[in-house]
C-alpha cells in the first residue's frame, strides 16, 4: 500500500435506507423512541449497511499482539513475556476473548505484530512482524517511519480479509505488555492533557506503580514535545498494535465497515484514526465504558454514548463482544416486530 492510503475518503453512509429505517421505527407496535438506544442502533446500523433492515450475524473480530519498549521503565504489574504467552493463550481457546467469539459465532483473527518473546508459527495466528517490539518512547521515537507503515498496514489487511468473508461489523482489539502507558501518552500528546488526568491502573498497579507511569509518560512528553502532527504523535507514542487498530479503522470506514470500538487503548486508537482522517468518526460505534481512568475523556473528544458500563478493563475487544448480542437484538427488533397496520393495533391519536 501506498504511504497515503490512510487519507482516502471514508465511505459514506445511506441517507435512504436511514430514512426507511426510521420510517419503520415509527410503524412498530410501540410508543415512539420507548426502545431508547437500541431504536438509534438499528437506524445507523441501516444506514451504514446501507441496507433497510440491517444484520449483525457475521462478526470479524481482530486481535493484534505487540510488545513495547517502554516496559522496560517497570510500568507494568506483569512482565513482559505475557505477550507472546497470550498469543498463544488467543489461538488456543483459552482467553476471555476466545470463548466470547465462540459464543458469538464471531472469526477471531490473531495478528502477531512482534513479540519479544516470539512464540513462532501457531495454527490459528497470522504473523505480521514489524518488530520484535517498539522502541522505548522515553529515549527515542517508538517506531520508525516504515515500521508505523507496516502496522498501519496490517490493520488494513485485516478489514481486507474481514470485508472478503462478508463481515457485517469489525471489531479491533489488543494485547501487549505496557500498552497503556502508549495508550495513554499518545492520548495526552492527541487531547493536550496531563498524565495525572489520564494515567490508570493499567494491569493492576498501585499508587506507587501509576505515580511511576505517570512521570514515565512525563518522560516522554517532553522528549517529544515538539510533535504535533497526529501521525508523528502514532508514530513517537504509540505501539505496533495502536497503530494497527488505527489503520484498520480507517481502513473500515474507507471500504464501508461498520466498527464497534472497545475499550481504553481501541478508543485511543480510534482517536487518532479521526485524526488521521475525519470521515472515520461516522462508522464508529462505541460498545463500553472502561473503568481505566480517562476513557471517560476519550469518549467525550469522540462525542461517543457507548452502550455499557460493566467496570470492564481487560482489553482484547472482550467489551466489544459483550456489546454484540445488543447489536443483534436492536436488529431483531427492528425486523421481527410487527407495525401497527399488521398487528390491528390503534395507533396513538
Amino acid at each position: 500500500m501506498s504511504r497515503d492510503w490512510i487519507l482516502d475518503a471514508c465511505a459514506v453512509a445511506d441517507a435512504d435506507c436511514q430514512a426507511q429505517a426510521l420510517a419503520r421505527q415509527a410503524q412498530l407496535t410501540k410508543p415512539p423512541g420507548s426502545l431508547g438506544a437500541l431504536e438509534a442502533l438499528a437506524v445507523k446500523l441501516a444506514a451504514l449497511q446501507r441496507r433497510a433492515h440491517p444484520q449483525v450475524e457475521r462478526v470479524w473480530i481482530s486481535v493484534f499482539a505487540a510488545d513495547h519498549g517502554v516496559a522496560a521503565e517497570g510500568v507494568s504489574a506483569f512482565p513482559q513475556a505475557v505477550t507472546g504467552e497470550m498469543v498463544r493463550n488467543f489461538a488456543g481457546g483459552g482467553a476471555a476473548i476466545s470463548v466470547l467469539a465462540r459464543a458469538l459465532d464471531a472469526t477471531l483473527d490473531v495478528v502477531n505484530l512482534g513479540t519479544v518473546n516470539d512464540p513462532g508459527e501457531i495454527v490459528g495466528v497470522r504473523r505480521a512482524i514489524v518488530a520484535a517490539s517498539s522502541a522505548n518512547f522515553c529515549t527515542q521515537a517508538a517506531m520508525s517511519a516504515a515500521q508505523l507503515q507496516a502496522a498501519l498496514d496490517a490493520g488494513a489487511e485485516s478489514v481486507g480479509l474481514a470485508r472478503a468473508s462478508g463481515a457485517q461489523l469489525y471489531i479491533g482489539g489488543e494485547m501487549g505488555i505496557a500498552n497503556t502507558t502508549a495508550a495513554t501518552a499518545l492520548a495526552c500528546a492527541l487531547l493536550g492533557r496531563a498524565p495525572t488526568e489520564l494515567t490508570g491502573a493499567g494491569t493492576g498497579l498501585d499508587a506507587a506503580g501509576i505515580a511511576h507511569k505517570v512521570a514515565v509518560i512525563e518522560r516522554a512528553l517532553a522528549l517529544h514535545a515538539d510533535v504535533h502532527d497526529a501521525r508523528e504523535q502514532l508514530r513517537c507514542l504509540g505501539g505496533f498494535e495502536i497503530a494497527a487498530l488505527s489503520g484498520a479503522f480507517i481502513a473500515a470506514a474507507q471500504a464501508g465497515v461498520p466498527v464497534l470500538v472497545d475499550g481504553y487503548i481501541a478508543t485511543v486508537a480510534a482517536l487518532a484514526a479521526t485524526r488521521l482522517n475525519p470521515g472515520v468518526r461516522e462508522w464508529l460505534l462505541f460498545a463500553h465504558r472502561s473503568h481505566e481512568r480517562g476513557h471517560g475523556l476519550l469518549l467525550q473528544a469522540l462525542d461517543a454514548q457507548p452502550l455499557l458500563d460493566l467496570g470492564m478493563r481487560l482489553g482484547e475487544a472482550s467489551g466489544a463482544a459483550v456489546a454484540v448480542p445488543l447489536l443483534r437484538l436492536a436488529c431483531a427488533l427492528h425486523e421481527g416486530m410487527a407495525t401497527f397496520a399488521q398487528a390491528g393495533v390503534s395507533e396513538r391519536a
